[in-house]
């Protein structure tokens, strides 16, 4: 199995929902994005997934929500926009553009600092 895996980034403003802290407030994060695609077979140029590829539906997927209230934006408007819930949406946004016989996302990391990340995968 081979693994390729991208950065990416995007800022937005969010509150926690049912917290019981400061970041039950208003408050924003510089995002960082880190996605790993799993791919079984390489194709005739010797690759899994074009990285042009891998980062362009990346970087569509993730201006979803740059620059935005995520609170306002489906399906944050309905669920609290964790990091954890931050990389299952970026994970499933990207599985439905991505995915396909040969290559698999596999990992989705979220980072809201230097010193915090969420993951989310199907293992």
């Amino acid at each position: 199995m081979y693994r390729l895996k991208i950065q990416t980034h995007f800022a937005s403003a969010h509150n926690l929902i049912n917290y019981q802290g400061e970041c039950e407030n208003l408050h924003g994060h510089n995002w960082k994005v880190e996605v790993t695609v799993a791919a079984r077979e390489l194709d005739v140029a010797g690759l899994g997934i074009d990285f042009r590829i891998l980062k362009r539906e990346s970087a569509a997927v993730v201006k979803l929500l740059d620059h935005k209230y995520l609170n306002q934006i489906p399906p944050f408007d309905k669920i609290s926009p964790s990091s954890e819930n931050i990389a299952r949406f970026l994970f499933e946004q990207l599985g439905d553009c991505l995915n396909s016989d040969n290559v698999a996302v596999e990992l989705v990391n979220v980072w809201e600092s230097d010193y915090a990340c969420a993951s989310y995968s199907l293992t």
